[in-house]
């Protein structure tokens, strides 16, 4: 995913590089997480379970191999998923590119990675928004 034109000063200039080495050398071009191939379109259902072709069995949203097959309900809700890599920070710190800091993670593994700072940031932009209103808007306006 391309880094927002407001981020870009927090990453090193030679970030897409580094982001190459990560995802591609040191990963082997598949997810740290759950093994999912980079470029690769797979099939997924909804609790992260997802078809390896490669070697034909079903693998949970660790990367684990499954024994049972989905249910023909569950498989009615299939969808198919281009694998994209990205690098990631472990510890949510751009300016941390030490290699024990970086991770290859595929689109599903980077959200569930990256969801509790989401939610950190949704709660402080919200707080902000709150506190301005309640500073513009006086208790004497509608």
């Amino acid at each position: 995913m391309p880094i927002r034109r407001e981020h870009r000063f927090f990453y090193p200039i030679d970030w897409p590089q580094l982001s190459d080495t990560i995802r591609f050398r040191r990963a082997g071009g598949a997810c740290d997480a759950c093994g999912r191939p980079h470029g690769q379109t797979v099939y997924c259902l909804g609790d992260g379970r997802w078809w390896d072709a490669s070697i034909g069995v079903w693998r949970d949203g660790h990367g684990r191999s499954l024994h049972a097959s989905p249910t023909f309900e569950e498989l009615s809700v299939v969808r198919m998923t281009r694998v994209v890599l990205a690098a990631a920070h472990r510890d949510h710190d751009t300016g941390n590119n030490a290699n024990a800091n970086l991770a290859a993670f595929c689109q599903r593994c980077h959200m569930n990675h990256d969801r509790p700072e989401h939610r950190r940031r949704r709660w402080r932009t919200l707080f902000r928004r709150r506190a301005m209103g309640d500073l513009f808007r006086g208790p004497y306006t509608s």
